[in-house]
């Protein structure tokens, strides 16, 4: 048996088992971490102890028939911007070096509750506020398929950790696309909740109408699972919603015949790497092959959708951060300080018109949806550049097709879909209706069925 051969599904169930303990589970992947972290640097903080007690713990209770969830026992990690209880939340800056957690982050809790072990806090971009995970205050976070390259972000320490099997999935953020990014760019499967849909109370926050909560996981079975635990109303949250969830396990099986689903041309084939359009015209097929019926229909308004989220994000970001802006400008990384500081001259009336446009945008998004069940795009219009670029100028390349769905809300999901010539994974983006995470979930479980992308391994 090898562990690092397991989903987090195939671990629950090797667990359940007794074919394996939780404690040992564990300590295969803290000796993983140990072994090749030095090499990915995807994690900021190691629990070790801390894992290996919730390991115990979580054996002794299924001794004595206690199984909490689908999560008991299963080794986890968390971006470092959830808080966890005596740990430091730094959000990968210097600012928040000695941020000590008096709570856990709503999120972290449910999966504690669920008996989940944490391995640690994984690595990001300063402030979640960023693409590439080019972090100057704790290091770079490194492409486990070719260390040469970037993560993608800012959730880049979850996605490399999940890809190099260091851990069974973490918890990400995504404002702009920092779920799906990396998870495109480090070949693994990335949720993007609905908006509202798992709370963000003990996050810190980037831009508080776009930030969405969700996992990084190797299968959409896993993402599954890990919604399962982290879904549901959070009255103390205000961004939080109190709609209905459900087991998004249950539907993962059914048939895509009859399935209506796009796959919107114009604006999602600007400037895309050829190799990328091609994996997506195969993704288009295979679908089709499983019973889906494609559909011709454009989205409008695609461009609209990303220039609302940048102008979103900048203002409130510029809001978080305009105390310390000014009393602890030394303490920031160059390239976040030099665009919040920019951000402060947008205009009040420019804020006001985005936020307005934004609420049109998604009722539009809405109506989109009256005849297609889902549509796929690219996830990124390259694969993972090598490090040295300038990350502001990769911004546009790798959140064009990610940040229309932060502005608007509704569930996406990237999942693998081929590789490149040069080994680097390609990244399909599954886009639903909102509050319909089972139908993204159902859809790419069955592209993953009929696939094998998502089960290659980066060598380490």
């Amino acid at each position: 048996m090898n562990p690092a051969s397991f989903t987090l599904a195939s671990a629950r169930d090797a667990l359940a088992a007794r074919e394996i303990s939780s404690l040992e589970l564990t300590d295969f992947f803290l000796e993983r971490i140990a072994r090749y972290d030095s090499q990915l640097n995807s994690f900021i903080t190691v629990t070790a102890d801390l894992a290996r007690t919730q390991a115990e713990r979580a054996d002794d209770e299924r001794a004595r028939g206690i199984v909490r969830g689908a999560l008991h026992g299963i080794p986890i990690a968390l971006k470092d911007l959830y808080d966890v209880r005596g740990l430091p939340t730094t959000t990968g800056s210097k600012i928040l070096r000695d941020n000590l957690a008096q709570e856990n982050a709503f999120a972290a809790a449910k999966l504690f509750a669920q008996g989940a072990v944490l391995l640690g806090k994984n690595n990001l971009h300063e402030f979640a506020f960023g693409v590439t995970n080019e972090n100057p205050h704790y290091g770079d976070a490194h492409n486990p398929w070719n260390l040469a390259h970037i993560t993608g972000g800012s959730s880049g320490g979850s996605a490399a950790a999940v890809a190099a099997r260091l851990c069974l999935g973490s918890l990400g953020s995504d404002t702009g696309g920092s779920i799906r990014i990396p998870a495109a760019l480090c070949g693994i499967t990335g949720l993007k909740p609905t908006y509202g849909r798992v709370s963000l109370r003990g996050v810190i926050p980037l831009s508080w109408s776009n930030d969405h909560a969700g996992p990084l996981t190797q299968t959409a079975q896993d993402a599954a699972l890990m919604l399962d635990a982290i879904a549901g109303y959070d009255a103390n949250d205000p961004a939080s919603v109190n709609v209905p969830t459900q087991d998004y396990t249950a539907t993962l099986n059914d048939s895509l015949r009859g399935v209506r689903f796009a796959a919107p041309r114009g604006y999602f084939e600007e400037k895309v790497d050829e190799e990328i359009l091609r994996a997506i015209q195969d993704a288009k097929r295979a679908l089709q092959g499983l019973g889906a019926v494609y559909v011709e229909k454009e989205l409008p308004a695609a461009g609209e959708m990303f220039e609302t989220n940048r102008v979103t994000l900048r203002v409130e970001a510029a809001a978080y951060h305009r105390e310390w802006i000014e009393s602890r400008e030394k303490e920031y990384g160059a390239d976040v300080y030099t665009r919040l500081k920019s951000f402060q001259t947008i205009r009040a009336d420019e804020y006001a018109l985005a936020r307005r446009r934004q609420a049109e945008l998604v009722r539009a998004l809405d109506g989109f949806f009256d005849d297609v069940d889902f549509f796929i795009t690219p996830t990124t219009r390259i694969p993972a550049p090598r490090f040295g670029n300038d990350p502001v100028a990769l911004a546009q390349d790798l959140t064009a097709f990610t940040a229309p769905f932060d502005v608007t809300g509704v569930p996406a999901i990237s999942i693998p879909c081929g590789f490149s010539s040069a080994g680097l994974p390609i990244g399909l983006q599954i886009v639903g209706r909102a509050w319909n995470e089972a139908r993204v979930l159902q859809v790419a479980h069955q592209y993953q069925c009929a696939t094998d992308f998502h089960s290659r391994t980066p060598n380490l």
